[in-house]
C-alpha cells in the first residue's frame, strides 16, 4: 500500500481521510506467470496498480502476437480504451512474472471520484500520464529506427533484458526476433 501512496502523493496531496476511502475501495489479486488478466473480446472492468511484476498489452495473431506495451510495478494498468467506453477491448494482457495488483472496479473508482476531494485531480493526472507514455510510444514508431527504439527501451528500462522474453522485445520495437538478435550483435 506504501507504493500507491507514494505514486499518489506523487500526483497530488492527498488527506488522509481521502487516501483511506481509496484504499477501502482496492482489492488485491495474486497472480502467475504467464496468467491472462485480459481476453481480447472481454470488456476491462478494472483499473489496477502494479505492486509486483511485469504485464504485457498485447494483439493476440494467429502467427506471432503484437506487444505494444509494457507495465511494471509501481504504475497502473488497465485496457483504459475498453474500461472508459465500457466496449469489448481489442487486445490482451498477460502476466510475464508473478505479479500482485490493488484493483479498482469502474463503480468503486467513479465512488472516489464522487466522494474525495481529490479523485478527479488524481484521475486527470493518471489519464495525462497514460496519454504521455501513448504519444512517447507512437513516435518513437515514427522516428525512430529499430536499434534507436531497441537501445532508448534499455536506457529507461534496464530491468526489461531480465524480465521480458527476447520475442516480446523484438515485437514491440517492430522487429523479427532473427532481426532483433542481428541488432544485439552490432550493439554488443
Amino acid at each position: 500500500m506504501e507504493q500507491i501512496k507514494t505514486l499518489l502523493q506523487s500526483f497530488a496531496d492527498i488527506s488522509d481521510k481521502d487516501s483511506d476511502y481509496f484504499y477501502s475501495k482496492l482489492k488485491k489479486k495474486t497472480l502467475q506467470k504467464k496468467d491472462t488478466l485480459l481476453t481480447k473480446g472481454e470488456t476491462e472492468n478494472y483499473l489496477s496498480f502494479v505492486e509486483e511484476g511485469v504485464l504485457r498489452l498485447f494483439i493476440p495473431k494467429i502467427e506471432n502476437d503484437v506487444t505494444f506495451g509494457f507495465v511494471f510495478k509501481n504504475s497502473f494498468i488497465s485496457a483504459y480504451d475498453s474500461f472508459l467506453t465500457q466496449t469489448p477491448s481489442e487486445y490482451s494482457i498477460e502476466t510475464l512474472t508473478p505479479t500482485i495488483l490493488w484493483r479498482l472496479s469502474s463503480n468503486d473508482l467513479e465512488s472516489i471520484y464522487q466522494n474525495t476531494s481529490i479523485g478527479n485531480e488524481i484521475g486527470r493526472k493518471n489519464a495525462e500520464s497514460l496519454f504521455l507514455l501513448k504519444s512517447k510510444r507512437e513516435l518513437s514508431l515514427l522516428n525512430n529506427t529499430p536499434e534507436e527504439r531497441y537501445l532508448n527501451l534499455f536506457h529507461e528500462r534496464p530491468e526489461l533484458i531480465k524480465q521480458i522474453p527476447l520475442k516480446y522485445i523484438a515485437s514491440y520495437i517492430g522487429v523479427t526476433p532473427q532481426a532483433l538478435s542481428r541488432i544485439r550483435k552490432r550493439i554488443y
